[in-house]
């Protein structure tokens, strides 16, 4: 809880303290960072029709949570301001990204999660900059959040001026298109916001026609039960047949959305050493990720945002990538190799991937 008013050392200018703010972020290796009011009064229609409709499929927790997540002050009660900051990670040019994306033997992985697992990265810079606050300020509260709590990150994000949510609901900016994370501070300081981004889509529909499983249903609408990331990341039963042909070689996450959209032409690569790609998956062969062990996809994916999703789902995806492979009798004995000891549900997927051999 942040309680009452903070006391002022010095009483400084809080314009000033907002500029020093924003250098420090930049110190601490942010792209840029805005401060934005709470009041999210037209985006939680957006998100309760969303519910409404079921789009949020089995994250049952989006649900839980109520108007938390567009209501700061209920998730953190003294909220007057959230300082928003973000941080490229774009690995690698996206002519990389597409060329893993169309040799069907490569296991293509979003390329966010090649690195390391960004939620502690960027919670403990998030914790340094409020230590820093902290020194000029007498009764500053605060609460980082990264992607760890009932947040409404883009929507704060575009008020603080980061950018816009884009046709795909991801935030894109003009200048470097949507290749970042994002990261909140709640506080109780009552800081000088910023400007609004526009909206600068357009006509462009290029995220919607492009969509392998046609998740994008209506310009600003993601239905995620289609949505490959959702499939791969989230969903912990069997992935509907419908979509298994269309996710191709995508195991973990999907990102032709960003790869095809017109302001990533000024996607920028990312000056975070800990984004950088492990040998270990990046541009994998898919044969080479489905025969490891329990234990060494716990070994390899260790501070991984991968990791997550379990040995399991890990190799049902990969079942899946491999059924849309170039066939040959490599892949066909490794399927029957692994369906032996494999659980019910990879066992499904696999005989799945087996049936495109007869």
């Amino acid at each position: 809880m942040i309680r009452g008013m903070t006391s002022v050392k010095n009483q400084p200018n809080l314009q000033l303290l907002s500029q020093q703010i924003k250098q420090w972020a930049t110190e601490l290796g942010f792209d840029e960072t805005g401060i934005t009011d709470t009041s999210l009064h037209e985006q939680e229609p957006r998100l309760l029709d969303w519910l409404e409709k079921g789009f949020n499929g089995e994250m049952e927790y989006m649900r839980r949570h109520g108007t938390k997540r567009s209501r700061p002050a209920e998730l953190v009660p003294g909220t007057i301001r959230v300082i928003s900051a973000r941080m490229n990670y774009m690995p690698h040019d996206m002519q990389q990204a597409e060329a893993a994306l169309k040799d069907s033997n490569i296991a293509y992985i979003s390329r966010y999660a090649l690195g390391k697992d960004y939620h502690k990265l960027i919670r403990k810079r998030l914790a340094t900059l409020s230590d820093r606050i902290n020194e000029e300020l007498v009764g500053f509260q605060y609460r980082a959040f990264t992607d760890s709590a009932p947040v409404l990150e883009k929507a704060l994000a575009e008020k603080a001026g980061l950018g816009w949510i884009g046709k795909h609901s991801n935030l894109l900016n003009s200048e470097i298109g949507s290749y970042f994370f994002l990261g909140e501070i709640y506080t109780n300081v009552p800081l000088p916001i910023d400007t609004p981004a526009t909206n600068h889509c357009g006509s462009c529909n290029a995220c919607i026609d492009v969509c392998p499983t046609q998740a994008i249903v209506a310009p600003y609408q993601v239905d995620a039960r289609r949505c490959i990331s959702y499939l791969t990341i989230e969903l912990r039963t069997s992935i509907p047949e419908e979509f298994r042909t269309a996710m191709g070689n995508r195991i973990y996450g999907c990102d032709d959305c960003q790869l095809i959209c017109p302001w990533n032409k000024f996607a920028q690569l990312t000056n975070e050493p800990s984004f950088s790609p492990r040998d270990q998956l990046n541009d994998a062969e898919l044969l080479t990720l489905f025969e490891w062990s329990e234990q060494e996809f716990l070994k390899n994916t260790e501070g991984n945002a991968i990791r997550r999703i379990g040995y399991e789902c890990w190799q049902r995806n990969i079942a899946i990538a491999l059924g849309n492979s170039a066939k040959n009798a490599k892949i066909k004995t490794a399927l029957l190799d692994k369906r032996e000891n494999s659980t019910a549900m990879v066992k499904e997927h696999i005989d799945w991937a087996l049936s495109h051999y007869t």
